[in-house]
């Protein structure tokens, strides 16, 4: 067994991504490209976006800290720590309305 502290994952990536030149940071909790499950901890500077792209599959945002908005097909829906977001078919983008670091989980699928 294997067990991994998403807060103090949370606090790692917030720190780089407040420092990094593109206001982002990603660690992979779990999974990764040879699995179908993938649960990473992303964390984003105030302001910064992960611009529009397609969804790979059944994926959820869920929010440990700060404050994001998701956005799809015109629609928007803000979470703030402890909320889970049910990530939309298609195209989508999020952006952090201030310093925010997310758990993002999706199952891949074969499309």
């Amino acid at each position: 067994m294997q067990k991994i502290s998403i807060d103090a994952l949370a606090r790692q990536q917030l720190e780089a991504a407040v420092a990094a030149s593109s206001g982002r940071a990603a660690d992979t909790a779990f999974g990764g490209h040879e699995k179908k499950l993938r649960q990473t901890v992303m964390a984003f500077r105030a302001g910064t976006e992960l611009s529009e792209h397609q969804n790979p599959g059944e994926a959820t945002v869920y929010v440990i800290r700060g404050s994001v908005w998701l956005k799809s097909g015109g629609e928007a829906w803000q979470g703030k720590a402890g909320d889970l977001l049910i990530v939309p078919d298609g195209l989508h983008s999020l952006e952090a309305e201030e310093d925010s670091a997310v758990l993002f989980t999706v199952v891949k699928t074969d499309r």
